[in-house]
């Protein structure tokens, strides 16, 4: 069986399901790969969806040797035989594990931008991937959710090898999988697209899940929680989900302006993401303390978003960016800036070079300008070129880019980030390599 993308497949295994819609179930999704397959699930059993994050407890100098694993809520799972063989010493056993740990906290607080974790206790679990090949993170994940006390625990994949299967097997209540072909190898030969998923696009599905939104937000409510995901906006400042109108289309976005605001600042997310990005909302709270205002919008509907031809749309994602900068402009008259990741640097820069609105400055994050082809020349916004020291291919492009641009500008490389910045301080540094570039060109 082979399957066009993670959607194909995820719709395909929802009808292999759907014998545990009365049992209310919840659906676990797999980071990253597992996500946008659990969540057409989710979506067609009327279920809520979360993240199931678990770490592997690596042997020291054989981490690929898994002795146990952990998952939220102190959940540990351990081998004492392979502890034993492999001769691991308590304090080393501490030691990874509170690695680990810290890693499961920071990766979690990510993908929910502030979420309650669902409580498994009592209920129908589904753990889905993208596909198995070893097993070993689906039994560590399998483990952690029979540990929450969960009533019925279910693996669900499109695809997984027939040894994994039948191991698998001892861990959970039920396995549903699509294809299990005698010769495999790897998940994503039986793919046509097995593309990377992003961590914003993990972020954007668990946002917009079936129920999840609302129980997250009712959570909220009864605890006494705030409903926002940022702060920063500090006293008097106001933050507010907005629609914006970008001709004709309504986009959902979130404006966040302190008080006195002398400037906003627009993110344009790259492909596969959306306004829910973790980090261009990491960078965002580091624009409102410096009295910067933000507009994180998406630049797609969710219809449009199904059509993955879209999102490398440049010509589409500029002029909603340019008809976003004359809706901000018309709302609160102070200077305009654009921030802009992926194939979203090269919208901010198109719009820019387009007859319009003025665009005070522009910074890209690990972006694809050179997208934006020969509009480069006609930039006239002071543009800030940001890219990770390890991500070369993107600063080959960025440097071609730069040469092709008129306007002041600047390349910046952050020493040993790659692509998303996920290096400790590494995307701290985009933060603040932004905020300085926005505040001199923007701000009075």
């Amino acid at each position: 069986m082979l399957f066009t993308d993670r959607t194909d497949a995820g719709r395909r295994l929802a009808a292999a399901l759907r014998h545990l819609g009365g049992r209310d179930p919840l659906v676990l999704g797999l980071p990253r790969g597992g996500v946008p397959v659990a969540y057409e699930v989710a979506e067609s059993l009327g279920a809520p969806l979360d993240v199931i994050v678990v770490r592997k407890l690596g042997v020291p100098h054989h981490p690929e040797l898994g002795f146990g694993a952990i998952g939220e809520g102190g959940v540990r799972v351990i081998s004492d035989e392979i502890v034993r063989h492999a001769g691991v010493r308590e304090k080393d056993l501490v030691s990874v594990e509170r690695a680990e740990e810290r890693e499961l906290v920071r990766r979690a607080a990510a993908y929910r931008e502030g979420r309650p974790r669902l409580p498994l206790k009592g209920r129908a679990v589904v753990v889905v991937d993208d596909g198995v090949a070893t097993g070993a993170t689906a039994r560590a994940a399998c483990q952690v959710v029979r540990a929450q006390d969960a009533a019925h625990v279910v693996l669900a994949v499109p695809v997984a090898s027939p040894d994994a299967v039948a191991r698998l097997r001892e861990d959970v209540d039920e396995v549903v999988c699509l294809s299990t072909p005698s010769l495999f190898s790897a998940v994503g030969e039986w793919y046509r697209d097995f593309s990377q998923t992003s961590d914003e696009e993990v972020v954007a599905l668990l946002a917009r899940a079936p129920r999840g939104r609302d129980d997250a937000a009712q959570a909220g409510m009864e605890t006494g929680a705030p409903n926002a995901t940022r702060v920063g906006t500090g006293a008097g400042g106001t933050e507010e989900q907005v629609e914006v109108d970008a001709g004709g289309v309504p986009l959902a976005g979130d404006l966040a302006l302190p008080a006195g605001a002398g400037a906003v600042v627009v993110f344009a997310h790259g492909s596969g993401s959306s306004r829910h990005s973790p980090r261009n909302r990491s960078v965002a709270t580091v624009l409102n303390r410096a009295g910067l205002g933000t507009l994180l919008f998406d630049l797609l509907t969710p219809g449009e978003e199904v059509f993955r031809a879209n999102v490398f749309d440049i010509d589409l994602l500029a002029g909603r960016l340019a008809d976003t900068t004359r809706w901000v402009r018309d709302r609160v008259s102070v200077p305009v800036g654009t921030f802009g990741a992926s194939t979203g640097a090269a919208a901010a820069l198109r719009a820019a070079a387009a007859p319009g609105p003025e665009v005070g400055a522009v910074v890209s994050r690990g972006g694809r300008p050179d997208l934006a082809g020969a509009d480069l020349s006609g930039v006239r916004a002071p543009t800030l070129l940001i890219v990770g020291g390890d991500d070369t291919t993107v600063i080959d492009l960025n440097r071609q880019a730069q040469a092709a641009l008129r306007c002041e500008n600047r390349l910046e490389i952050v020493p040993g980030a790659t692509h998303l910045f996920e290096e400790a301080g590494a995307l701290d540094r985009v933060a603040e390599l932004a905020r300085d570039w926005f505040t001199a060109h923007l701000l009075p």
